[in-house]
């Protein structure tokens, strides 16, 4: 969030109290995207009663949301009581640029209201009390937002991991990569390469539009399978597959049972590439990116049964799979490879 506390001024502040601040501007700034505030800012700035016609809002209480939108650091305040989005606002959360961060922010916006209410129980049991994917699947709107905010992280992070990986051979198979910037990246890098995705069938639509702009219609085939069915269809004779941001979804139990999946679906010597933010960050990673990544554990816990894993633990994992000659690569930030060969013998 844009908010920006002086450290001089949090010495002695009551950490529950900075939390809220932080939570009320959260909430505040998923308030103004619903209402279309950001939007209708975006040619330039409007005054309350301009704004409040154009979102159809009153315009008394959308002055009290604009001003504490102000002091929060998302809009600019301007004499006469007009406002504007602040340069952050209007670098992140414009929908027409391919990093927009207004699918994340609708989607957590759902996520925070509606499966964190089932927190305590969730740590009390120690299962998710929905099931994520369900609770996706009946919500349209918040499907697509999320579907949005996984192809945007995938944009400027795809060149980068097809550069770091090893080269994939002749047949990949992408497993959950239904965005297809993963597969579209490879192709591109390796011009003989024919891929094969695995998704559910919403999650693959985009990518089919992204295959067929690229130009690779005839090189790239889309399998509709729920990937953590024990029964999934992965096909056979893969080269390499990729297993991208997919095993924090997945406990123990669920990462072997689907590392076997994939061991079964290549042929021998293939190889695996788990892309991961692992609970054991490389050195040096920064404070707010190491908060943001435990508090992600807690989501995945709550929402998913699954968690921020460990590299060894994921290694020891592909090892009982049948998979060696385990090596980790850096990529970018907090993200990392995972490459492993399943054994020959």
């Amino acid at each position: 969030m844009p908010l920006y506390l002086d450290p001089e001024e949090l010495r002695g502040a009551p950490g529950p109290h900075v939390d809220l601040i932080g939570a009320m501007a959260f909430r505040a700034a998923g308030a103004a995207q619903r209402l279309g505030v950001f939007e209708a800012l975006m040619p330039g700035p409007l005054s309350v009663t301009e704004l409040a016609a154009r979102t159809g809002t009153d315009p008394a209480g959308l002055a009290v949301l604009l001003e504490a939108l102000a002091s929060l650091g998302y809009l600019d305040r301007a004499p006469g009581r007009v406002y504007g989005n602040s340069p952050m606002v209007a670098g992140t959360l414009d929908r027409r640029s391919p990093w927009s961060y207004a699918p994340a922010l609708a989607f957590w916006q759902d996520v925070l209201a509606e499966l964190w209410d089932g927190l305590e129980e969730s740590v009390r049991t120690g299962a998710p009390q929905v099931d994520f994917y369900a609770w996706l699947e009946e919500r349209p709107g918040t499907l697509a937002e999320f579907q949005s905010m996984l192809d945007g992280m995938a944009a400027g992070l795809a060149p980068l991991v097809a550069a770091s990986a090893p080269h994939p051979g002749e047949r990949l198979l992408d497993v959950g990569g239904g965005h297809a910037r993963y597969t579209v990246a490879f192709c591109r890098a390796h011009p003989g390469l024919t891929a094969t995705i695995v998704d559910l069938p919403n999650a693959l639509e985009g990518g089919r539009a992204r295959i067929e702009a690229a130009g690779l219609g005839d090189r790239v085939t889309l399998l509709q399978s729920d990937v953590a069915d024990p029964d999934a269809d992965l096909g056979a004779g893969h080269d390499t597959a990729l297993l991208f941001n997919l095993c924090h979804g997945f406990d123990e139990a669920g990462n072997r049972a689907l590392f076997k999946r994939v061991a079964a679906a290549l042929r021998p010597g293939g190889a695996v590439v788990v892309l991961e933010t692992f609970a054991d960050l490389p050195d040096g990673t920064p404070a707010t990116v190491e908060a943001f990544v435990r508090a992600f554990g807690l989501n995945l816990a709550t929402t998913q049964g699954g968690g921020i894993h460990a590299f060894a633990d994921i290694a020891t994992w592909l090892s009982g799979a049948g998979f060696g000659r385990i090596e980790r690569r850096h990529v970018d930030g907090p993200n990392e490879l995972l490459v492993a060969r399943l054994e020959t013998t």
